[in-house]
């Protein structure tokens, strides 16, 4: 059998020059997290498939990689159902583990708990541009904390770091699963059906309002209450103004207080903000994951049409592990676009310094080379990044590949060289 050499679909080999950004960016991550008081865990890459298809993590418990029984465990012949063949899988996103990890930790984690989270994730999804199938996730999580404190503590994390992205502008939306589900049942829309709207909802920026209407309408919905659903959106102001009417057209239907902490929220982010981005009350804006609880946002780049992130706070997630409400809310970056997009821009990590290679003779005697590594090792005491290599014979071609690798000072080395 042949050996492949191309990597399996979804996943990709990652070159140098990426992997520099890619370290630069965590290490950026790290350093901003740690300003707002964020601790660094990690959970197993491997998680119970009980707690992989809980009914928490919506569309993506469809692309769980899932792995058999070991050893004498796995009796292939006498399975009759998939839980016969299949004890465990890998993590789809990080909220999943950390909530595992939370519930089984709790007594030795201070209160609330501000929890950094950085590694891969794996889904069965169809790869496409920024999409694959193993990829790198960053989450920031507050859990313990039940006051809009947290959202706004996350939100000011994650802007101030992609503020120091290179990136001149993003916006960030925000709504709330409350106000979601007031305005469908304002509308007459029932209870039981909510998921089925929120997900035609969810199409709104790329079919419109008027294309969501007609998707509802053939759905079953009945036209009154569509037409109503529609108004409130033809009607809603923008920013804390969209909140504001909320409050008062969805009396009876939404408690006060929602619309009133979402105000806050989004009134205190722009005032403490340090980087330059929009926060916008969407009411469009649903989010996939059915755990969400209550404030929910996403962030994009101008430019770029997906979003780089998302979030929001997810109460009920981690009572499911110990039977005890719990309150959370976490922000994840998508670090795999954020990181497509830097690349794609020509992106330079700053503060580099000057890389420096010394280009050997084939015929160099020992003595020199001896002095070549000598000087090297003086240089990079320094604080200089030093690489020592043989000259090839295509030493032009060699040449413009050290300099494509960053290599700025290439100094060539013969038996009668200075050093």
């Amino acid at each position: 059998m042949q050996l492949k050499k191309k990597p399996v679909t979804g996943m990709k080999d990652i070159l140098p020059q990426e992997m520099e950004i890619r370290d630069y960016v965590i290490g950026l991550i790290k350093e901003t997290y740690k300003q707002f008081g964020f601790t660094s865990m990690e959970a197993p890459c491997v998680e119970h498939i009980e707690n992989l298809t809980s009914k928490q993590g919506g569309d993506n418990e469809k692309l769980i990689f899932r792995i058999l029984k070991r050893g004498e465990k796995l009796k292939i012949s006498e399975a009759k159902e998939e839980n016969d063949l299949v004890d465990s899988g890998l993590r789809y996103d990080l909220t999943v583990p950390l909530c595992r990890f939370y519930s089984n930790n709790a007594n030795e984690l201070p209160q609330p708990f501000k929890a950094l989270h950085i590694g891969n994730v794996f889904r069965a999804d169809r790869p496409q541009r920024g999409r694959f199938r193993q990829f790198m996730q960053c989450d920031i999580d507050i859990l313990g904390e039940p006051t809009f404190l947290a959202e706004i503590d996350v939100i000011l994390a994650t802007s101030t770091l992609v503020g120091k992205l290179d990136f001149d502008s993003f916006t960030i939306r925000i709504n709330d699963r409350r106000i979601l589900k007031a305005m469908a049942a304002y509308s007459g829309f029932p209870e039981e059906s909510f998921t089925q709207v929120f997900i035609i909802l969810d199409k709104m920026d790329k079919i419109g309002m008027d294309g969501v209407a007609a998707e509802l309408v053939e759905s079953g919905f009945d036209q009154a209450g569509v037409e109503k659903y529609m108004d409130l959106f033809k009607a809603m102001g923008a920013g804390v103004d969209g909140v504001a009417y909320c409050k008062e057209k969805l009396e009876g239907f939404l408690d006060p207080k929602v619309a009133e902490d979402l105000t806050t929220i989004i009134e205190s982010v722009m005032q403490a903000k340090t980087a330059n981005f929009n926060l916008e009350f969407d009411p469009t804006l649903v989010r996939g994951m059915s755990y969400y609880t209550g404030p929910i946002f996403e962030i994009s780049i101008d430019g770029f049409a997906g979003s780089v992130g998302g979030g929001g706070r997810y109460d009920e997630m981690i009572g499911k592990f110990t039977g005890t409400p719990t309150p959370a809310t976490g922000f994840s970056i998508g670090f795999e676009r954020i990181v497509m997009l830097l690349m794609e821009k020509g992106f330079k990590v700053p503060g580099t310094k000057e890389k420096k290679v010394y280009l050997l003779d084939k015929k160099l005697s020992s003595d020199k080379i001896l002095a070549v590594m000598k000087k090297a090792g003086e240089e990079r005491a320094a604080g200089q990044s030093v690489n020592i290599v043989y000259a090839k014979k295509n030493k032009k071609f060699q040449k413009e590949q050290l300099e494509k690798e960053g290599y700025s000072i290439i100094e060539e080395v013969y038996n009668d060289s200075e050093l």
